[in-house]
């Protein structure tokens, strides 16, 4: 019988990368998840009864017990941006990691790959770093032979980051940005799968792995080059902190006065906290030459989604040639 992976998360942005790469290496994969009837994208990914959606938990022992029973390897790709309800950083990423590591520990499950961020620091100003390094160190305690996948920003078709961005260039004349001299070192979503499979399939040791792509950019440089991409002009102004934290706070405030009916996707004060420091691969890490793996380049990914935000969308480029022909003539 094929071996049994489940990811918790598996449905998320990352999570379908990994999900999809695990089925194509011929293991089950079950989608440990918090709604299933929302995850059914996942069951392409192989054959029938492959890929299979199921309920999850991640913050009750007997939910994340029942996901992984019966499996030979879990991955855990839950993480959240901002903190809404129960979901909160110190439950997710924090006591949420640290569960699946002591009952996968105690079901004796052979592998552990755990998905944290580049950034992750137990005395940072962030709570979302701080309880990065939390979820790591409760990690550590239980699994010694986990894998820890610390990515930059991650980019790719479904990413929350230059879609959103190419979305606001799309409607607004400027575009304004925090921390615009943060520096990024973007790395492309399957390539982060690449890591999770490699972990599980392959010779890797255990340990931290920081993940990064090949080109390290300033946040208005990363800006610069989406606008290239979708053929805009807009005008990159980068916020003041002391402009940026009223800002921030009232985005809080709003979400929290609606009984956060209303989400802050905008701009939290944790996240203006987070772009204090750069994200890059620090020069002593081991990361993707470790586990053999050659990482994608932003100019050869980003045309492929990122054309919707066009003025013409995937006509754009035939629009310009035809415009350029009658002036020609």
């Amino acid at each position: 019988m094929s071996k049994l992976v489940t990811i918790y998360g598996g449905s998320g942005f990352v999570g379908r990368y990994i999900a999809r790469r695990m089925a194509k290496e011929g293991w089950r994969v079950r989608v440990a998840v918090r709604r299933p009837n929302e995850a059914m994208h996942v069951k392409p990914y192989g054959v029938p009864g492959q890929v299979e959606p199921v309920f999850c938990n991640i913050r009750d022992d007997s939910s994340v017990a029942a996901a992984m029973h019966g499996a030979d390897a879990v991955v855990n790709c839950v993480g959240v941006l901002n903190e809404t309800g129960k979901n909160s950083f110190a439950a997710v990423h924090a006591e949420g990691a640290e569960r699946i590591a002591r009952i996968s520990a105690a079901q004796g499950i052979a592998k552990m790959v755990h998905l944290s961020a580049i950034g992750a620091d137990a005395r940072s100003d962030s709570a979302y770093a701080r309880t990065k390094a939390e979820g790591e160190a409760g990690v550590a305690a239980h699994r010694a032979d986990a894998i820890v996948l610390r990515p930059s920003v991650i980019f790719g078709t479904e990413d929350g980051f230059f879609n959103r961005f190419g979305s606001m260039a799309r409607q607004m004349p400027i575009l304004p940005i925090a921390g615009g001299n943060t520096k990024f070192q973007p790395v492309f979503v399957d390539d982060v799968a690449k890591a999770a499979v490699a972990g599980i399939v392959g010779d890797v040791a255990p340990g931290l792995y920081e993940l990064g792509g090949p080109e390290v950019k300033s946040f208005r440089a990363l800006m610069a080059q989406m606008l290239d991409v979708i053929h805009r002009r807009r005008v990159i102004i980068s916020l003041p902190t002391f402009v940026a934290k009223p800002m921030a706070f009232g985005f809080d405030m709003m979400q929290a006065l609606s009984m956060q009916l209303v989400e802050n996707k905008m701009l939290t004060r944790d996240q203006l906290r987070n772009l204090q420091t750069d994200n890059v691969v620090a020069e002593e890490a081991q990361g993707f030459d470790a586990l053999g793996i050659r990482p994608v380049a932003l100019a050869s990914v980003l045309p492929d989604y990122l054309w919707k935000f066009r003025p013409s969308g995937q006509y754009d480029e035939m629009v310009g040639s035809a415009r350029n022909l009658r002036n020609d003539i």
